[in-house]
């Protein structure tokens, strides 16, 4: 009971002090608040860099892309924050979610003995990406979207996947891919 008369009193000259808390020259302020235009700009960013994988691989092979998509992945996923809940559009199981580096690396480019069915989802040639939103949910430090996803091949026939993201911001501000589902669409038979 005296530990919290004690909290109690000391929050109070905290609070109506001479010196309001808030306007303290020293307080620092975190504000890891994410606008619609960021979270736009990332799923952008990312359609770009699927078709650059692709091109890369293309024109200089698979080392070439894997380095690229280790770029991309360092720079829009979160591992480096801890695992990531990504389940891809063409894996099955026992390897359908990929909640580390290694796993979202070889869904893209393959060449990874430990996930052997993996080919290259990044490697297939695409030349167009667009994600087209059916809705966009911000609650102030995380952002999460749900709509399709169109992407074009090098014969111009066009793959539409379900897409979920989920974004936060790490500790430097930066956007970060947190929770990715993608499926194919499902098309009703006539």
């Amino acid at each position: 009971m005296k530990i919290i008369s004690a909290l109690t009193a000391s929050l109070a000259v905290l609070t109506m002090g001479s010196i309001p808390l808030a306007a303290s020259a020293q307080a620092v302020v975190v504000n890891q608040a994410i606008t619609e235009a960021e979270v736009l700009s990332a799923q952008k960013a990312w359609c770009q860099a699927l078709v650059d994988i692709s091109s890369t691989h293309a024109r200089d092979g698979q080392p070439a892309a894997k380095a690229l998509a280790e770029k991309v992945i360092d720079a829009a996923y979160g591992y480096q924050m801890g695992a990531v809940l990504f389940k891809p559009t063409l894996t099955v199981n026992p390897q359908t979610f990929r909640t580390t580096r290694a796993g979202a690396l070889a869904y893209f480019v393959g060449g990874d003995t430990a996930f052997p069915k993996d080919s290259g989802f990044a490697l297939k040639g695409w030349t167009r990406c667009e994600p087209v939103n059916a809705a966009v949910f911000i609650a102030g430090d995380s952002a999460t979207t749900m709509g399709k996803v169109h992407i074009t091949g090098k014969d111009g026939k066009v793959t539409t996947v379900d897409k979920t993201w989920k974004f936060v911001k790490d500790d430097a501000g930066r956007l970060r891919i947190v929770v990715h589902h993608s499926s194919l669409e499902h098309v009703a038979a006539n």
